[in-house]
């Protein structure tokens, strides 16, 4: 059983993932196959290198945040970067998510609606919190001004519409005993479920 994990920027979504690796459940962090597909020596890194020049590189490195700054302006260009990176991203994903061991799975994935990884996943589950909440959170953790934050939360999934798709639903307003808490009664449920094929 494959269990989807998303929030927006902000949610805490990384510590729930911590807690459910601590109850012995496998994650597949999509973001850090995003990394490791665009590492130097890959395909992906001298295609990107060819379309956008050494502009988007640091050393032999890829430049995130240069990248990331021309995609913004340009949604020709993030729908070519898109092209290239979702189809090698995916078939990684799928080929980790299959030798996992443990009574499920999770899918941890920041975009898991937004790029559709969901058709993938039996369930998903959303942490949720206030837009405020993940402006304050997020400006303080990443050192960035509430207006940067701001438009990387627009340029999301809009909450309400994450809250009607997720299966799961984890308030993360409280504190890291709260989530935990809450993590922990998903966890039993998930068990159950995969144990009985429910899921199917």
């Amino acid at each position: 059983m494959i269990v989807g994990l998303t929030g927006g920027i902000g949610s805490g979504k990384s510590s729930a993932a911590d807690v459910f690796k601590d109850l012995g459940i496998d994650v597949v962090n999509a973001d850090q196959i995003a990394r490791e597909v665009v590492k130097p020596g890959t395909e992906a890194l001298l295609t990107i290198r060819r379309h956008f020049g050494d502009q988007v590189l640091s050393g032999d490195e890829l430049d995130r945040a240069r990248l990331r700054e021309i995609i913004f302006q340009s949604p020709s260009e993030k729908a070519w970067l898109e092209s290239l990176l979702h189809p090698i991203i995916r078939k990684e994903m799928l080929a980790r998510l299959a030798v996992t061991t443990s009574p499920y799975a999770i899918l941890e994935a920041p975009l898991l609606f937004e790029n559709n990884l969901e058709e993938f996943c039996h369930r998903t589950i959303l942490i949720d919190v206030s837009v405020p909440v993940q402006i304050k959170r997020t400006a303080t953790r990443d050192n960035t001004s509430d207006e940067k934050v701001k438009a990387i939360i627009q340029s999301q999934m809009p909450r309400e519409e994450k809250l009607r798709k997720a299966d799961y639903i984890v308030n993360n307003e409280e504190d890291r005993d709260a989530l935990k808490a809450q993590v922990l009664r998903l966890d039993q449920i998930l068990r159950l479920m995969a144990a009985n094929s429910e899921f199917l």
